[in-house]
């Protein structure tokens, strides 16, 4: 049987999850076209398959939809060795040229949005609307960097000297290691990709072992646009060889430059295996997201925004909103009119299921860490506003707590799940103590009508992202990075590009005055 019938035959299956809406209590099924049901890994133009192959589950139901191949530290090499002979060839064609192609990438995604979209939704777990979102902003990334491909310009310097001339050239630094998460598996390839391949760098993707399906289709995608073999590779594996895959990604001589994104702990033991080769690295990291609430606030706007930063993805991105700090003069107010919002807007389901907006956990281990965050805080003399229970499976009641203090847990760590925590303060100077009372610092959300305060707070944030009056910031044309933990570099706008190029300086000397 084959790769791509083994994966249709087993996403179908029926599912009970009690406590759960009725429209969970039937049969679900992945139904996306043949060529992009991928499972083998894609390395130098071709399909190839490992040794062993692992399961990918539907976190809703735990029911396994496909089994992809298992690659190894063999396999991984031979992507590096593929990625750096084609580097050798694709940093010779013109930026027009790539430009081009990427383009065609760009158009492909945006022709099987909703293919791509069903594979995210039954491997990661979105609300289907959910899942196009991604799918349109993934795109984006190719399509920005498909223009931005033609607009790397070198300088040319006013020389001291009458006899010389002096230009600073940008050139690509060479194979870049991709290492992505599961929350945006298509997205956070992009945005990566998009600005390695502009740039003229060659690529190996190792995509999270829970969602490694949106990388394949990715990879079924590129070779139709044309991009040439070798330039796009992908290496999925399970969590037993991630450790060996990941050690000849961060520490192959040929790989020049590391792009990741994920957790802080293991942000920091890749930096120190690229460390001992020097390799040019760029971090995407965790975030703890401060959401400020003064009393100037238009509260009704500030509810929007607080559902939007928090509730996307069941809770479960990056720049998730995950302490609350509102003050008092509006505080009870807030608290309300979120607990009324949380009742109107947000339906736990199946991602398939057109009313959901609230689909599971990533697994287990992610809905555990959430009860223990509300334990804690109880214990500690939290209450409980809405939800604060966990459902079947990885299922977790979307749950508001008032009364908050700064010692509880979930105050002190990133939750990456659904859950909005509240805190009381009285001056601006404490709610900035408060928010940056964080080793980390990746986005920061405050609402205010009063102008100067806005400035004052928005420069004092230590953060690299500061949504005013907003909840939701991500675009293409903007920079995405964090200070303080948060990582190293940008991802994304014009500056997004510079993380896979080098400048080369060149004294054109001997010329006559």
């Amino acid at each position: 049987m084959s790769a791509a019938c083994v994966l249709r035959t087993r996403c179908f299956f029926r599912q009970l999850l009690p406590g759960l809406p009725a429209a969970m209590h039937r049969q679900y099924s992945l139904d996306v076209s043949a060529p992009l049901l991928r499972t083998q890994g894609y390395v130098d133009g071709r399909w190839i398959s490992a040794a062993s192959v692992f399961p990918v589950l539907d976190p809703a139901t735990g029911q396994e939809i496909a089994r992809v191949s298992d690659c190894g530290p063999a396999e991984a090499k031979q992507a590096v060795d593929a990625a750096y002979k084609a580097f050798h060839s694709w940093k010779q064609y013109t930026a027009k040229e790539r430009s081009l192609l990427l383009r065609k990438w760009f158009d492909l995604l945006m022709l099987h949005k909703e293919d791509l979209a069903k594979l995210i939704t039954f491997e990661c777990g979105k609300p289907m609307r959910e899942s196009l979102g991604e799918i349109t902003y993934s795109a984006s990334f190719l399509e920005w960097f498909s223009e931005e491909a033609r607009r790397v310009y070198g300088d040319i310097v006013p020389s001291p000297a009458k006899d010389r001339k002096l230009l600073l050239l940008k050139q690509p630094v060479g194979v870049a290691s991709i290492i992505t998460p599961w929350n945006f598996p298509s997205a956070m390839i992009t945005r990566k990709v998009g600005a390695a391949l502009a740039a003229g760098c060659t690529v190996v993707v190792k995509p999270a072992e829970d969602t490694p399906l949106s990388a394949l289709a990715l990879a079924e995608l590129a070779e139709q646009a044309g991009i040439p073999a070798g330039v796009f590779n992908v290496v999925p594996c399970s969590r037993q060889t991630t450790p060996s895959v990941g050690q000849v990604l961060c520490t192959d001589p040929l790989v020049a430059k590391i792009s990741f994104t994920g957790s802080t702990a293991t942000g920091k033991v890749l930096l120190k295996m690229a460390a001992d080769t020097v390799k040019k690295v760029s971090m995407e990291l965790g975030g703890h997201a401060p959401f400020i609430v003064f009393d100037s606030a238009d509260l009704d706007r500030a509810v929007g925004g607080a559902m939007a930063s928090k509730f996307r993805n069941s809770g479960q991105t990056c720049v998730c909103s995950n302490r609350f700090l509102v003050q008092s003069g509006v505080y009870d107010r807030f608290v309300e009119k979120l607990g009324q919002a949380m009742d109107a807007e947000l339906r736990l389901g199946h991602g398939s299921e057109p009313n959901t907006t609230q689909g599971p956990l990533i697994n287990a281990r992610a809905a555990d860490k959430v009860v223990h965050q509300v334990s804690d805080a109880v214990s500690r003399g939290a209450r409980v506003v809405k939800g604060g229970k966990r459902r079947e499976g990885s299922f977790m009641e979307p749950t508001l707590l008032a009364d908050v203090t700064a010692d509880m847990l979930c105050t002190k760590e990133e939750t990456f799940g659904p859950l909005v925590p509240v805190i009381r303060f009285d001056t601006e100077e404490e709610a900035l103590a408060v928010a940056n009372a964080s080793n980390v610092g990746l986005a920061g959300y405050f609402y205010s009508q009063d102008v100067s305060q806005i400035w004052r707070v928005a420069e004092a944030l230590e953060v690299g992202i500061v949504g005013v009056n907003e909840g939701l910031l991500s675009t293409a044309e903007t920079t995405f990075g964090g200070v303080k933990e948060s990582g190293l570099g940008r991802e994304g706008s014009k500056y997004g590009i510079d993380e896979y190029l080098e400048v080369k300086y060149m004294c054109f000397g001997g010329l006559k005055p």
